[in-house]
């Protein structure tokens, strides 16, 4: 943890801080170091503590040495590393809230520069919302040579793009890059399933989790005026990338989702790869583009669930 003894014994002697911020990384050095900087200039009530958990996922380039760097500077709130040898973002945000003082746990990605206002906005929907957790706005930020995103090509980037409009509404699942939690809901579902997201299955592990989070009976809202820009990486751009992970998407769902092979993932991949025929036929390539998505990710489902059995099955 960053800080003097007098600092830490501060800390030590709250028993629960008000906000916790988990920030998982894996590899990223360049750009946590651009999500930490945006922390600096995150605009912070006065009157509630609040502590950054940066939890390091095994990496190997230069994350270990700009976190040691990162520890060192004098900054307004608490400042922790913790290191987590399983490999999955999952496994390494559920070390981050295990450490958690927070009764406000508020998760960001290592690849997104986070808005100023972001934080006040999230405990702002809080205070005028029953929400039990709160999905901020994702747009596309810029590439690691400062250029913007073509607004009419959004879907090749492959980002997760997360804009319900300018209204708080509910919602029915969370984007892991800009969401928060209350820590009951921890407290009440548990920590999110290892197997999943990234370093593990590649996706799924804050869809699954918002499912869990609807069953035990709380509630998600969405707040537009929370904002995060997530970079853009050009080894994403296109087909190719989207295809596998569209692919892997399906692969993940099919470990925590129950469909009918015969009466729901068949019929949708023979209607989708129709519907992907006809749009690319029609030279519409957005539309094709996003049904060539589903074909993947079915795909992915029907092809996890078929190697399931085979393993399953005695008689192999």
């Amino acid at each position: 943890m960053h800080g003097n003894p007098s600092e830490r014994a501060v800390i030590n002697s709250m028993s629960q801080p008000f906000i916790t911020i988990i920030i998982p990384t894996f590899n990223r050095a360049e750009s946590l170091k651009k999500v930490l900087q945006s922390l600096d200039s995150l605009e912070k009530p006065d009157s509630i503590p609040i502590e950054v958990v940066i939890v390091n996922n095994g990496s190997n380039d230069e994350t270990g040495s700009l976190l040691v760097r990162e520890m060192e500077r004098s900054r307004p709130m608490f400042f922790k590393v913790l290191v987590e040898k399983r490999r999955g973002k999952a496994s390494a945000l559920n070390r981050g809230i295990a450490s958690a003082q927070g009764n406000l746990i508020f998760v960001v990605d290592d690849d997104v520069v986070v808005d100023p206002k972001c934080l006040v906005r999230h405990l702002e929907c809080y205070r005028t919302t029953a929400f039990d957790a709160v999905q901020g706005r994702v747009l596309p930020g810029v590439d690691s040579e400062g250029r913007q995103a073509d607004p009419q090509r959004l879907q090749e980037y492959n980002i997760p793009i997360v804009d319900h409009g300018e209204d708080i509404c509910d919602i029915r699942g969370l984007t892991g890059n800009n969401m928060s939690f209350r820590r009951e809901v921890f407290e009440k579902v548990g920590l999110f399933n290892a197997s999943l997201g990234p370093g593990a299955s590649g996706f799924s592990e804050d869809t699954e989790f918002s499912m869990r989070i609807r069953e035990a009976g709380f509630k998600i809202g969405y707040m537009p005026s929370a904002v995060v820009y997530h970079e853009l990486d050009t080894s994403r751009y296109g087909r190719a990338y989207n295809r596998l992970a569209q692919y892997h998407k399906g692969q993940s769902s099919s470990l925590y989702r129950h469909r009918s092979i015969f009466l729901n993932i068949v019929p949708n991949l023979f209607a989708n790869s129709f519907r992907y025929l006809f749009y690319r036929i029609l030279g519409d390539c957005q539309k094709s583009y996003k049904t060539e998505g589903r074909v993947m990710r079915y795909w992915g489902y029907l092809m996890a669930s078929v190697k399931k059995k085979a393993d399953s099955d005695p008689g192999r």
